[in-house]
């Protein structure tokens, strides 16, 4: 295995990765989606930036 292709494989983002990658996608709009499904996704949107909003504000905290 070469050194390019072991790094490559470190930074391979997964199942969870693309997830959060895929939430802020545009819908597809050929797609039909019903209401319970629109509030689920916009439901995690909101807890994935709260999330990431509390694990910035924990950081600075911890080194400062």
């Amino acid at each position: 295995m070469s050194e390019n292709s072991k790094v490559k494989e470190f930074f391979k983002l997964g199942e969870v990765g693309n997830y959060f990658l895929n939430v802020f996608k545009k819908p597809d709009p050929n797609k039909t989606t019903n209401f319970n499904l629109r509030m689920m996704h916009g439901i995690n949107k909101i807890s994935i930036i709260v999330f990431l909003f509390a694990i910035i504000v924990w950081t600075i905290k911890r080194f400062i």
